[in-house]
C-alpha cells in the first residue's frame, strides 16, 4: 500500500464532502437523511491510503476514518499492516475528537495510535512508521481543540486543527 500524503491525484477539491462530520454539530453524514454520504455505498477497499491522507490534511477527520476503515477491513483487521492503518484511524478519531473540543478522547485516541503504530511494520518501511508516531507524539498532551468558530465552520468544509500528515513516497 503506498503511503503518500501529499499526492491529490485521488481526490480534487471538488470531491470534498460539503462538511466534516462533527457529532452534535453537523448531520451524521451516513444515518441523517441530510447527510453528506447518506445513501452512498460506504467506501470500500482501494489497496491505497491516499484518499484518507487527502481527507485527513484538510481536516476530514470523521470522513478519513470511514476510508481508513475500509483499508483495515480489507487487510483482515489483524496484522502489523493493519495495525498501522488502524493506527491512522486512531489518529483521525483524535482529530474528530479535537473538533469536539473533547481533550480527553482526543489524548485517549493519540496514545491508542501510538500503541498500534509502535507496534506495526509498514511494507517495510520503517521511516512512515516514525514519521506518524512524532506526528501523534504532541496530541499525547495538548490536543489542539476546536474554537467554537472552527466547530462552526466545520459545517461547511474540513478544518484542518492537526494539521497535515507527513508525506512518504514509495522510495522513501
Amino acid at each position: 500500500m503506498p503511503v503518500n500524503s501529499s499526492d491529490p491525484e485521488h481526490l480534487l477539491p471538488q470531491d470534498l464532502p460539503e462538511y466534516t462530520y462533527v457529532p452534535g454539530i453537523s448531520p451524521h453524514p451516513v444515518s441523517d437523511l441530510r447527510g453528506h454520504a447518506y445513501g452512498i455505498p460506504r467506501p470500500v477497499s482501494t489497496g491505497s491510503l491516499q484518499p484518507g491522507f487527502y481527507l485527513f490534511n484538510y481536516g476530514y477527520y470523521w470522513e478519513a476514518h470511514e476510508v481508513w476503515e475500509a483499508e483495515w477491513l480489507a487487510l483482515g483487521r489483524t496484522g502489523p499492516q493493519a495495525d498501522f492503518v488502524k493506527g491512522l484511524i486512531k489518529l483521525a478519531a483524535c482529530g474528530v475528537k479535537c473538533l469536539e473540543q473533547n481533550a480527553v478522547g482526543a489524548r485517549r485516541h493519540a496514545q491508542r495510535a501510538m500503541e498500534l503504530l509502535r507496534g506495526s511494520q509498514v511494507c517495510e518501511n520503517q521511516a512512515a512508521r516514525e514519521h506518524f508516531m512524532a506526528f501523534a507524539e504532541p496530541l499525547l498532551t495538548a490536543p489542539p481543540l476546536a474554537s467554537d468558530e472552527q466547530q462552526q465552520a466545520a459545517k461547511i468544509g474540513g478544518v484542518p486543527l492537526l494539521g497535515p500528515l507527513p508525506g512518504l513516497t514509495d522510495d522513501e
